[in-house]
């Protein structure tokens, strides 16, 4: 590298560093509850562990970055990002932006330290979101329609998918069919708790997946590398997962090239946060999450253009999380444990 470049370089590094700073309150300077720092300590070590584990010699490297001291611990860690699969047919994204890894980081090791109890086989998830979504549909002249569908709803999911599961929306209560250990597109608890926890082993595992719809010679325009960027969404969104798991989905996504932050984004609840967002197609998918807590209050998908789904600006979709948790039956609720 020549020296220019290493400027060049250093200069980007440290408006990243500045762009994450403005993005987010500071950290708490506070001294933590010892069960924090334990917390703490234990993420800490298993990100110096995986470090220095041997890499792989196919892996490709952008270098190391240095994380950004996370709002609930205070613990600094050195992240690798990479790339993996490609972006859609003509498309080469960047890799990941530094304020995008270091938010992600962040938010992974919030999610490390949230306590849950291990669910039994016989309990449920629960997820309850509220929102809207855009549908298209040609009239009778040629010309296209939008309308907007309510996207309220909750689901209850058996922890090991051998039951069925019920989801309840204004239209009233639907029966699902048991998902038999599920898959990453409609998964169970037990299917996440069984996901490595390794985030590149893990993004690795969601490629192979990707690729089989929407890899070379597929002739889908969406590409590995969004659909990627999609499923870790939706698991993040509509799923309950062990903390380990949802931390390491939070950390493959800032391997995905493309990945960046957006200022102020607005969940379907009307709570306003920061996001992590990825463009494709003129259109931008975001993950909004508080500013102090660091909690995923939803996704939303932006158009950056005007099309037929509307002008830019215009929200195709919006989903905020408004409920989650672990019940004992379905159609309980996680604050009540009654019908509600």
């Amino acid at each position: 590298m020549n020296p220019a470049s290493g400027d060049r370089h250093a200069r980007d590094e440290q408006r990243e560093h500045l762009e994450l700073a403005r993005l987010l309150p500071p950290p708490p300077h506070q001294d933590m509850a010892p069960d924090r720092l334990r917390t703490s300590k234990e993420f800490l070590l298993n990100e110096i562990d995986r470090h220095h584990r041997p890499a792989a010699p196919a892996a490709r490297r952008w270098g190391r970055l240095a994380l950004a001291t996370a709002a609930a611990t205070a613990a600094a860690v050195a992240v690798v990002v990479g790339t993996q699969g490609g972006g859609a047919p003509g498309e080469k994204a960047p890799p990941a932006t530094t304020a995008s890894v270091q938010l992600l980081n962040r938010v992974a090791q919030v999610a490390y330290a949230r306590s849950q109890a291990q669910p039994r086989d016989s309990q449920y998830t629960y997820v309850r979101t509220v929102g809207h979504s855009t549908s298209l549909s040609e009239r009778s002249d040629g010309s296209m329609q939008r309308d907007t569908i309510t996207q309220n709803r909750e689901d209850w999911t058996p922890v090991d998918g051998d039951r069925p599961g019920l989801q309840r929306s204004s239209g009233g209560d639907r029966e699902i069919p048991a998902l038999h250990g599920g898959t990453l597109n409609s998964p169970t608890y037990k299917l996440l708790a069984s996901l490595p926890t390794d985030p590149q082993a893990l993004l690795k595992q969601i490629y192979a997946d990707a690729d089989l719809n929407h890899g070379a010679g597929s002739g889908s325009t969406t590409g590995p590398d969004q659909e990627a960027f999609t499923t870790i969404g939706d698991l993040l969104r509509s799923s309950v997962a062990p903390p380990q798991v949802s931390a390491a989905l939070y950390r493959a996504a800032g391997h995905i090239p493309g990945v960046v932050t957006v200022d102020d984004a607005v969940d379907a609840a009307g709570r306003h946060g920061v996001a992590v967002a990825r463009v494709h197609g003129g259109e931008r998918s975001e993950w909004i999450f508080d500013r102090r807590s660091l909690r995923l209050l939803g996704e939303r998908t932006v158009l950056l253009e005007d099309s037929s789904w509307g002008r830019a600006g215009d929200e195709v979709t919006s989903i905020a999380v408004v409920g989650r948790g672990i019940v004992d039956a379905a159609g309980q609720t996680p604050d009540a444990r009654s019908n509600p």
